[in-house]
């Protein structure tokens, strides 16, 4: 495949090879470049002083619709492993122009400049690399192009006219800021420019075991629920997590991970494992204050799964998600806070808020984002552009990734608020 110098390489190759063309065309000397229209009209003479000169434009670059197709997703499900390289497939489309001051000279490049396209609708591999390797070396890019690799892609480059009509025509003149002078729309395709970035790759099966089992009932360990404690839709560290499903009793550990924060922990060993359900605590570690890099969960939202050994192999199971949720530190209790402008609460909490999480109190339905912090914080503030007064207690919330800290105990009937709260007065 091409690198991101195929583009170059191809313009490149054609400019020389239409240079050997006029060079042999008794027509006396003629530049062929591969510039902006204005920037050639710009530098050529006036009257009969004007030097012949063809030129290559590049004015437009599209997407292979064919190609597009082709390529496998490229990155796996966390979004972040890579599985494929799909190659970038491109059309190029030129312009071919020939500028001359007397008469008949402009047709008789362009003819030339036709024939060549015409004779040639694929660049042989050969050519093309013979072509890179003799590039001048004024050009400081000439050197980088040989190793372009548009020689080597899969498809060849192929050359075919293009179709433009008058009114393209002058419209595309017209933006170039040109005058117009004879011109030959034609297309190149394919360039395919293609990443080598690192890729993951799954090992080849050794063996595959295939068995009938006569039972309604699904044969793998499978996950149906997972229940924090007490109701809560999410659970904190220290917690007890029930874990519900079927074919669990040979569980020996379950994997929490979270790919936006590039975290994966196994939790092992299971407690009250049997075939439907089998329980766990999530880590509360003991993390004096302050850590640079802090072993507790963070919060957020994890996909859960279970391991199951099966003979030599452990097998996982499908996964289910799992929210921990913040909590605010025990020791936080103003009672009361004044209202007023830019008003700055700072309060404890776990676990350690990661730097990229996004975090913000919120007092009742007030609320107010984290101040910038650099480092792992156990302790973040927060900043109120308008706290108002709030009349009565009202419960306090820390907010993590789109987590709440529980406040609403769900074990009485009906459930009530619990937790924090404070008075704004």
């Amino acid at each position: 495949m091409s690198s991101a110098l195929g583009i170059a390489g191809v313009t490149a190759v054609l400019e020389s090879l239409l240079h050997n063309i006029f060079a042999n065309a008794n027509l006396g000397p003629v530049t062929a470049s591969a510039l902006a229209p204005d920037i050639v009209q710009a530098s050529l003479g006036t009257g009969t002083s004007a030097q012949l000169q063809v030129n290559l434009f590049l004015h437009q670059v599209t997407m292979n619709s064919a190609w597009r197709n082709v390529g496998l997703p490229s990155l796996a499900d966390d979004g972040a492993a890579r599985l494929a390289n799909p190659p970038l497939a491109l059309d190029l489309h030129y312009l071919l122009t020939a500028y001359a001051s007397e008469d008949y000279e402009a047709e008789a490049l362009l003819g030339y400049g036709v024939q060549f396209i015409h004779e040639n609708p694929i660049l042989p591999r050969s050519q093309i690399r013979t072509t890179l390797a003799a590039l001048p070396a004024v050009n400081p890019l000439s050197a980088l192009l040989t190793a372009s690799g548009i020689a080597d892609q899969i498809e060849m480059i192929k050359l075919a006219p293009a179709s433009l009509n008058r009114e393209e025509l002058a419209w595309l003149w017209t933006a170039l800021k040109a005058d117009y002078r004879p011109t030959f729309p034609f297309q190149v395709s394919t360039v395919l420019i293609q990443p080598q970035a690192p890729l993951l790759s799954t090992l080849p099966v050794l063996q595959r075991q295939i068995s009938a089992v006569a039972s309604m009932a699904p044969p793998l360990p499978t996950l149906t629920a997972v229940d924090p404690p007490g109701g809560q839709p999410a659970a904190c560290l220290g917690d007890m997590v029930t874990v519900q499903g079927a074919n669990l009793g040979a569980a020996t550990g379950v994997v929490l991970s979270n790919a936006r924060l590039g975290i994966t922990q196994t939790l092992a060993p299971l407690t009250n494992a049997q075939a439907s359900s089998f329980q766990f605590t999530v880590p509360n570690p003991s993390l004096p204050s302050p850590q640079t890099n802090p072993t507790d969960l963070p919060a957020g939202v994890y996909l859960l799964v279970a391991q199951v050994p099966q003979g030599t192999d452990i097998v996982v199971s499908n996964g289910l998600p799992l929210a921990i949720a913040p909590k605010i530190g025990a020791a936080w209790a103003p009672g009361m806070l004044a209202s007023g402008a830019a008003v700055s609460v700072t309060i404890p909490c776990a676990p350690y808020l990661r730097v990229g999480q996004q975090a913000s109190l919120l007092i009742g339905g007030q609320e107010a984002p984290a101040n910038s912090f650099t480092a792992a914080t156990n302790s973040p503030s927060f900043t109120f552009a308008s706290l108002q007064p709030t009349g009565r207690p009202v419960p306090v919330r820390l907010r993590v990734d789109g987590i709440d800290s529980p406040i609403i105990d769900m074990a009485t009937t009906p459930p009530a608020f619990t937790g924090p709260s404070v008075q704004v007065t």
